[in-house]
């Protein structure tokens, strides 16, 4: 690879080339303006010389978008070079006007500059919201084959020449000579759509920029790219992006016969079509590629509705908002909301429209198309969120008495499922991040060890699923596929639940997506599959033969061919994609979910599934499965840079270090965990890690989209800083914090300016302390010392799980218990008593008693049962609960106490649960 330079340090500044690239432009306007300015004064030279570095970066960048496109931008590097320094500066501010507001997207920005020409012809700010819908939509389409200039110019004008006004859309072509080219196009360039592979196509780039560079690794670094045979570039390439862009199209053309491109892996290539310059078959093609995703079938049933003239005698008044548009003292509901949302407004299921319940029609054809979104065999809308979600899987899978293994600190509607199922509750402990109060995940060391515990008692049988979050609040990302083929080669049928309400978005990042369920389900699927596989077991099993179980323990095992894929997740689209509050889904991947699941899934799906869904809700599921089909990829890419961008702000200024601290991998994840040996995503004196590597090894990974702020420093603790300050005095949000630390999350909303605000905000709060202290007596120092070492320093440990009483457990050894005989014994509240915190419950333990907890307990934060139904009260438990300094605790009254059994209550239990077992 040869041409281009940049200098490492401004290189270190730049976690993606889309920011670089932005920013390259606006640092271009700036200079050009100051030397427009200063033309003439010893300091034009110097000026000159850095609009000449600026130029040099961005014709390394440019060639891999259409607009302004190489060759307009070599015309402005032209027009700099014979010095037309006023026709460069117009045309460089409406380039990057152009680029800031999209309106390149929605037409023609004629790069001539005339008489006639202004800056208000750039300024998007006049169109409006319809204006913006009406017009048609943009995208680029990606040509690969090494060509001449006058080839490439060729290409593109048969290619424009294919334009028709009926077009649903209009597309621009960018054509680059080789695969490694196309790969780092398609990750570079968010608007790309479609690719279309030549056979002329060569191997290597020729760009020499380590920042795009970074992106080949994400498409299976250069080394596998190196190993590719000539004859096999273009289908090579169609199965490359399959792995990191599988929402794009891809067209082949080749002129190999049908014979040797028959049985290849040609990943998303949608047509292949053979040695022919038929333009307009593929404009068609590629035209009907894009319309396939941006289609909503639900939500234009549901549009069309709304304009249908219909007389309404079904319920609900607020139908076609008649009660609304009637009444004289509610209108300003209507005002508010507009009529739209109420002329949609039904409890209908015919006129085009359909049932949630009994899908046949856009409902079912719009869950077929989140399926293939997210990569599942089947989804499966939900309108009250994903706690139902998790209900509904839970109680279609486990039958009473069945052994599930769940995380302890997981949301409570798994919990308050497992009392539905019936479920024999065996919790796994995550492992503690005691200095900042907070748990991490499940070691996959912990689940095999509790697994093979089972199996020597002769209850692998039981087992029926394992449940886990995935990612955590916190951001701890479980290495998926690996937990389930060490799990599988334990018990072959065993059932995976993941948990990834915080997740959505992950599918459509290429770093994210193969630690998502789905992901790695048909990644499991295809590798059992492979001889390869198979060798490869059989050689291990080999080796195996009669290992005792510490060996298994430390051995990364592999599952037999025969092992059954069954995955589930439940996902909050409403939390991290586009939805209305309580849009959720549910997918599967379940081998076994026809012949053994569906009537059972069906059944549950209707227990907790209301007979009236909100059809806006669903509406919005459609929508935003559209928006992350055909522009995810960048809105997950540009989250991603807006953490970043936070990270490295406040982990860089002075003033910020001196209170806070953001937590890095290594702070979060211990170091047996991350094999990668990566501690951080952004070092002052490194740059920015690739985290591409650890992704791809580590046991445990942190999602870089959300950043834990320690503010111990500050003297204030998480749930004080988060109310008192963040919200009620500069009206940030956030959601969850613990004793030390805040925790704020980005999503595909967030902008840089959000970033911005977010640190000048921590920045005047920085300096507000700094005068707080330097005015501040000797012993209001010392105070402010002793909270911040109360904080940070002198912290609980986190407990964990203590144990089912016997009354709920029929075997100590393996600790399953049966929290739904403890959650429906309390309901008789003779069998209940309360016990004070504070004295009452120690004394009892000291006399010789087992206190059992008769509730769910579950503090505000962290925000999970740290006692549930059955499990008795160890004395670290009550350290915790007595350390807690939150605001809101749910099942524990302040007034009464602890809510716990009865002896005699226990004694009962006891003897009911002998004489079953007999």
């Amino acid at each position: 690879m040869g041409g281009g330079t940049m200098s490492k340090e401004s290189m270190s500044d730049y976690y993606s080339a889309v920011q670089l690239r932005s920013d390259r432009w606006s640092a271009l306007r700036v200079a050009l303006e100051r030397l427009h300015r200063e033309s003439g004064k010893a300091s034009s030279a110097k000026l000159k010389t850095h609009i000449g570095e600026l130029f040099d970066a961005l014709s390394l960048i440019e060639r891999y978008w259409a607009f302004p496109g190489i060759t307009a931008f070599d015309y402005i590097r032209r027009q700099f070079e014979h010095g037309h320094l006023e026709d460069v500066s117009f045309l460089v501010r409406r380039v990057t006007r152009a680029l800031t507001t999209g309106a390149y997207r929605r037409r023609s920005i004629p790069l001539e500059r005339d008489a006639s020409d202004s800056e208000d012809h750039d300024d998007e700010a006049i169109l409006s919201p319809e204006a913006r819908a009406l017009s048609k939509h943009y995208f680029e389409v990606l040509i690969v084959d090494n060509v001449t200039e006058q080839q490439e110019r060729f290409l593109k004008d048969s290619m424009r020449a294919m334009r028709r006004p009926e077009d649903p859309f209009i597309y621009e072509p960018v054509v680059v000579p080789s695969l490694e080219d196309a790969l780092i196009g398609v990750l570079f360039n968010h608007n790309i759509q479609a690719i279309v592979v030549r056979p002329g196509l060569s191997l290597e780039s020729h760009a020499d920029l380590p920042i795009l560079k970074r992106y080949l690794d994400r498409a299976g670094g250069e080394d596998a790219i190196d190993e590719i045979a000539p004859e096999n570039y273009g289908p090579e390439l169609c199965r490359l992006v399959a792995r990191v862009r599988p929402e794009l199209d891809a067209y082949l053309v080749t002129d190999r016969s049908v014979e040797d491109i028959a049985g290849l892996d040609l990943g998303i290539c949608r047509r292949v079509f053979y040695n022919q310059e038929d333009f307009m078959e593929l404009h068609l093609n590629i035209l009907r590629g894009v319309q396939a995703r941006y289609k909503t079938p639900f939500f234009t049933a549901l549009k069309e509705y709304s304009k249908q003239p219909t007389g309404v005698f079904h319920a609900m008044p607020i139908s076609r908002g008649k009660s609304i548009s009637r009444s004289h003292w509610i209108q300003d509901m209507g005002a508010f909301y507009g009529p739209n949302i109420f002329l949609a407004e039904t409890s209908a299921t015919s006129g085009g429209l359909d049932s949630l319940l009994e899908p046949h029609g856009p409902i079912k054809e719009a869950q077929e198309l989140a399926a293939r979104a997210f990569g599942s065999k089947q989804t499966f809308f939900a309108t009250n969120g994903t706690s139902t979600c998790n209900k509904i899987v839970v109680q279609a899978l486990v039958r009473p008495g069945d052994i599930v293994l769940v995380d302890r600190d997981c949301h409570k509607s798994h919990h308050y499922g497992m009392v539905l199922a019936g479920a024999q509750v065996r919790y796994l402990d995550s492992y503690p991040l005691n200095e900042y109060s907070m748990y991490g995940a499940v070691p996959i060391r912990e689940i095999k060890h509790q697994l093979l515990k089972l199996k020597a008692a002769g209850k692998l049988d039981q087992v029926r699923m394992l449940l886990l979050t995935n990612c955590t609040f916190d951001g701890v990302v479980y290495n998926v596929e690996r937990v389930m083929e060490e799990c599988l080669a334990i018990k072959p049928d065993l059932i995976f639940l993941w948990d990834e309400a915080w997740f959505a978005f992950a599918r459509f990042g290429p770093t994210y997506r193969h630690r998502t369920g789905m992901s790695a389900a048909n990644n499991l699927r295809e590798r059992l599959r492979s001889q390869a596989h198979a060798k490869a077991y059989e050689k291990q099993q080999a080796k195996l033969k009669d290992a005792d179980d510490a060996t298994l323990l430390k051995t990364q095992l592999l599952p037999p061919p025969a092992a059954r894929v069954r995955v589930y997740t439940t996902q909050s689209t409403h939390k991290t994609l586009t939805s209305l509050r309580q849009g959720s889904m549910i997918h599967v991947n379940d081998q076994d979910f026809k012949g053994e699941v569906e009537a059972s899934f069906h059944e549950a799906y209707m227990t907790h599934t209301s007979t009236s869904p909100n059809y806006q809700i669903i509406a919005s599921l459609d929508v935003g499965r559209r928006q992350v089909e055909l522009e995810g990829f960048e809105l997950v890419q540009r989250q991603v840079e807006a953490a970043m961008s936070m990270r490295r702000a406040i982990s860089t200024h002075p003033l910020l270090r001196k209170y806070f601290r953001v937590l890095t991998a290594g702070d979060m994840i211990p170091a047996e965990y991350r094999a990668s040996g990566v501690e951080s995503y952004y070092d002052s004196e490194q740059g920015w890690t690739d985290t591409w590597d650890c992704w791809e090894k580590d046991e445990f990974v942190l999602d870089a989209t959300r950043v834990t702020l320690a503010v111990g420093g500050t003297g204030w603790d998480g749930d004080t800083f988060k109310t008192q300050i963040l919200m009620d005095k500069y009206g940030i949000q956030i959601n969850k914090t613990s004793r030390n630390t805040v925790l704020f999350m980005t999503n595909i909303g967030t902008t840089r300016s959000s970033v911005a605000y977010l640190i000048e905000v921590l920045v005047e709060i920085a300096k507000g302390l700094d005068d707080l202290l330097d005015d501040a007596s000797r012993m209001e120092r010392l105070a402010f010392d002793r909270r911040v070492k109360n904080l940070m320093q002198d912290l609980p440990p986190l407990p964990d799980f203590s144990r089912f009483h016997e009354a709920f457990c029929l075997d100590p050894e393996t600790g399953e218990g049966d929290i739904r005989a403890a959650f429906f014994l309390a309901y008789d509240e003779n069998n209940c008593d309360y016990m004070e915190l504070d004295g009452g419950i120690e004394a009892a333990m000291d006399a010789g008693r087992e206190v059992v907890s008769a509730s769910f307990i579950i503090p505000y934060p962290p925000g999970f049962p740290i006692l549930v139904p059955g499990q008795t009260v160890s004395r670290e438990i009550l350290a915790f609960m007595r350390a807690l300094d939150v605001n809101e605790i749910h099942g524990y009254r302040a007034e009464l106490g602890l809510r716990v059994f009865t002896d005699e209550a226990l004694v009962g239990q006891t003897r009911k649960l002998a004489t079953a077992a007999e």
